[in-house]
């Protein structure tokens, strides 16, 4: 699936290609699965220029096999995965059979995972752990309820998986009255109406929140900052929302000692990496994650893509690049 220009217009459709084509790095992967993200939602569809570069390969991920590698740190048939490092939007991405890597950005699959694992958690779950990984950090998941927002999606519904694993109290926020029973299944204890957080309220309103994991940005942040308790942290992962903070004061951060932690899975260091994961395979029990996901073939990304923008997507999309 190759992103390119075509008359001044950006389009996204399957070519063939060889093993020519693909970049001059180090490492050869056979890609097993990739995933669906919303990035990769906004790439496929063209709503949003998100490669910098064309022609470029889609996919923000991918989990597959060594076939060829110089790095003697790796070995020839280690099962692998690959996160960020601008596949996608700067370097050719995962919605191929092959893909040549730098071997800098491998982590090894964790057992109990195999590539399909890897990539029911993608991008997403990923995500999702480097967000509690950076509110356990910050002492915000002992002191009460921690809100996901944009639960039902990829990014929150892992979040609310591993949060209940470990017996914090989530309250999933949600605007789908058809994703509540999944929610509670993953182990949230409250609902939460999204339209609740949409509303424009006070800088700093009644404290309910020991922690948040934002998928959405925008006023549900703000909002959402205006309600975590006093010395509480909210870690930002999203924008689906919106990027503006409209409606912001520091209000909650001087005089409640409110956190803003920005998190970043793209460019994220290695041992932020393996804690990630390794908080994953820790933390998500099989059944869960077999709950989350759902395989499609690649050849349905067209499909695909506007629905994950329009909020049809309900937990995690896996992508099998040999379909």
């Amino acid at each position: 699936m190759v992103v390119d220009e075509t008359d001044g217009k950006r389009v996204c459709d399957f070519r063939q290609l060889s093993l020519a084509d693909l970049p001059e790095y180090d490492t050869l992967i056979e890609v097993e699965y990739s995933s669906l993200n919303f990035k990769d939602g906004l790439n496929v569809s063209g709503a949003q220029k998100i490669a910098r570069r064309t022609p470029l390969i889609a996919g923000a991920d991918l989990a597959g096999t060594i076939v060829e590698t110089t790095d003697a740190q790796w070995r020839v048939g280690a099962k692998v995965v690959v996160n960020g490092w601008g596949m996608s939007e700067t370097e050719s991405g995962g919605y191929t059979r092959y893909q040549r890597v730098k071997s800098e950005w491998l982590v090894e699959i964790p057992e109990p995972f195999s590539t399909l694992d890897a990539m029911a958690i993608g991008t997403a779950g990923y995500t999702s752990a480097l967000c509690v990984d950076a509110l356990d950090a910050w002492g915000a998941l002992a002191g009460g309820d921690v809100l996901v927002t944009g639960a039902a999606g990829g990014v929150g519904s892992v979040a609310v998986a591993l949060l209940a694993a470990v017996g914090v109290p989530v309250a999933a926020s949600t605007g789908r009255p058809s994703a509540h029973e999944f929610l509670t299944g993953l182990g949230a204890g409250t609902i939460v109406d999204r339209n609740k957080l949409l509303e424009p309220g006070r800088p700093l309103q009644k404290e309910c929140w020991s922690g948040v994991v934002d998928t959405v940005g925008g006023v549900t942040l703000v909002n959402a900052l205006s309600q975590t308790v006093y010395g509480g942290a909210a870690a930002a992962c999203g924008l689906a929302g919106g990027s503006d903070l409209v409606g912001a004061t520091v209000l909650p951060h001087i005089l409640r000692g409110v956190a803003l932690l920005g998190v970043d899975s793209v460019m994220a260091p290695q041992a932020k990496r393996k804690a990630a994961w390794s908080r994953l395979a820790r933390d998500l029990k099989p059944d869960v994650l077999a709950s989350l996901s759902r395989v499609e073939p690649m050849s349905a990304l067209p499909s695909l893509a506007p629905q994950i923008l329009q909020g049809q997507v309900q937990g995690r999309v896996v992508i099998d690049v040999t379909a």
